[in-house]
C-alpha cells in the first residue's frame, strides 16, 4: 500500500466514487449487472461495507485502492495545473485517475516549457515533505544555454549572494556543473517561481531548453521512462531513492 495504512471497512459506493470509477449512483446497476463483486460473490448493495483490497470490477483489482504516487516523464507543452491553459499532465494518466479523492497533484511544478522529472501523488503528507525548504531536498537540471558562457557563473551561483529581479532575498547557493560553454546541469536546493531561467536571466544568458533530471538522489534515467511515461511506486521506496 502506498499510504502504509491499515485498511478500513468502507461503503463500497464509496469507495469506487473516491477511486474515480463513477458516481455512487452508478453502483447499484453495476451490482446488478454482475460487473462488481466482492471477494468473488455479488455485494448485497452499493452501501455494504467493505475492504477495497476484495473488490474486483469486471474481474479486475480496484486500481491503487490505498493512495497513488507516481514517477512521471512530463513532456514539453504541458501543465501541472488543471486551471492553467494547455494540455494537462493528466491526460497521460488514466482518465478515472482524474475523479480521485483526494486528488492527484504533481509534487511542485515544471513549467509548459520544461520537461523532465515530476513526482505525482495524492497523499498530501508526502507532497509536503518533498517540497517544505527544511528538508532541503535539491532539484537537478539540464539546461542549455543561448549564449556561450561567461565563465563566472558558476562562482556568483554558489556565492547565494544572487538577488533575482523582485525577490527581497538572495538566491540560496546553487552548484554549476559545465558539460560546455552552453550545455551545464544546475543544483539547485530551493524553489523559486522560473528560478534556472531567472538566474541565468540575472547573468546576461537565455535558457532555450530545460529538463528536471533529479529530485535529490532520484535520477529520472534509472527508470527508463519515456516522454510521456509514467511508473507507480510506493511512498517509503521513493523517499529512500530521494534520500
Amino acid at each position: 500500500m502506498t499510504k502504509n495504512l491499515e485498511p478500513q471497512l468502507e461503503r463500497l459506493e464509496k469507495i469506487m466514487s473516491r477511486l474515480g470509477y463513477g458516481a455512487r449512483r452508478d453502483v447499484p446497476h453495476w451490482i446488478r449487472e454482475g460487473w462488481l463483486t466482492v471477494n468473488g460473490e455479488k455485494p448485497k448493495s452499493a452501501s455494504a461495507k467493505v475492504y477495497a483490497d476484495e473488490v474486483e470490477l469486471d474481474g479486475k483489482p480496484l486500481d491503487h485502492p490505498h493512495g497513488l504516487t507516481v514517477i512521471y516523464h512530463k513532456p514539453l507543452g504541458t501543465v501541472c495545473s488543471r486551471k492553467e491553459e494547455g494540455r494537462i499532465i493528466f491526460e497521460d494518466f488514466p482518465e478515472r485517475w482524474l475523479g480521485r479523492k483526494p486528488p492527484l497533484s504533481s509534487v511542485g511544478r515544471l513549467d509548459k516549457d520544461t520537461s523532465g522529472l515530476l513526482v505525482v501523488t495524492d497523499d498530501g503528507k508526502l507532497n509536503h515533505y518533498l517540497t517544505s525548504p527544511k528538508h532541503h531536498i535539491s532539484k537537478t537540471y539540464a539546461v542549455t544555454l543561448d549564449n556561450p558562457l561567461t565563465g563566472h557563473e558558476a562562482e556568483v551561483f554558489a556565492s547565494g549572494t544572487l538577488m533575482l529581479e523582485a525577490d527581497d532575498k538572495p538566491c540560496l547557493p546553487a552548484e554549476l556543473n559545465i558539460i560546455n560553454e552552453n550545455s551545464v546541469n544546475l543544483v539547485l536546493h530551493e524553489g523559486r517561481y522560473h528560478q534556472v531561467r531567472r538566474m541565468f536571466a540575472a547573468m546576461g544568458n537565455h535558457v532555450t531548453a530545460l529538463e528536471r533530471t533529479h529530485t535529490g538522489n532520484l535520477s529520472l534515467a534509472s527508470f527508463n521512462l519515456q516522454v510521456g511515461e509514467y511508473q507507480s511506486i510506493e511512498v517509503e521506496p521513493l523517499k529512500q531513492l530521494i534520500e
